[in-house]
């Protein structure tokens, strides 16, 4: 988790996690996902290969700041799981990511209460399993300048803690792409100012 506005949390890796009670099996896989139509297949995977299993109930995030949420309780009583789920997403503050859990059925009912454990306990554990990894909002920008203020790019470019992504030409002019944080952009123009040959273009931010 972090404090920084510029900052979120993605997983490294798929990790699991699992509950058990009353003979019903868990299974929570936390997924890294970027998109609707990865969750999907994803999501029918597990449902081919456990096709024994009663419930594939899940939830997912995408993106950095305009979130795309689902969470489904797949014919479990009404936000008896997806929500769980999508509980232990919010709770971690991470995002691109997908969490399935797998329900074998034991016999016996466990009522809505205990649903909301069950489930809330299997994907938090895939989370505590997990890797997480710190990933930043950046700005993304393109400059052109002279051959002769290249040492003085350089040198912005290294104040600016800018990352530089591509380095290339363009009628006959050096060009770089590189990218800061997304709270750094405004110093970007400021930081050039003294250089009037350098063309600054911001492309997007993400």
């Amino acid at each position: 988790m972090t404090s920084d506005k510029d900052a979120y949390l993605i997983l490294d890796q798929t990790s699991e996690g699992f509950y058990k009670d009353k003979g019903s099996k868990f299974l929570a896989f936390a997924i890294p996902c970027t998109n609707k139509a990865d969750a999907k297949n994803h999501i029918d995977r597990f449902r081919k290969e456990h096709h024994q299993a009663c419930h594939v109930c899940f939830a997912w995030r995408f993106g950095a700041e305009n979130y795309t949420d689902r969470y489904s309780d797949d014919g479990e009583p009404n936000n008896s799981a997806g929500k769980p789920i999508f509980g232990q997403i919010l709770s971690f503050e991470v995002t691109n990511i997908l969490i399935a859990v797998v329900r074998y059925y034991g016999g016996t009912n466990l009522g809505v209460g205990g649903l909301i454990m069950a489930y809330k306990s299997a994907a938090k554990e895939s989370l505590e399993q997990a890797n997480l990894k710190t990933r930043f909002i950046s700005a993304h920008f393109l400059i052109t300048h002279d051959q002769q203020d290249t040492g003085n790019v350089m040198s912005v470019l290294n104040k600016l803690k800018g990352q530089i992504v591509n380095q290339g030409f363009e009628h006959n002019h050096p060009t770089i792409s590189f990218h800061v944080k997304r709270s750094n952009l405004d110093n970007v123009y400021t930081s050039f100012e003294p250089y009037p040959n350098v063309q600054i273009k911001h492309i997007k931010t993400s």
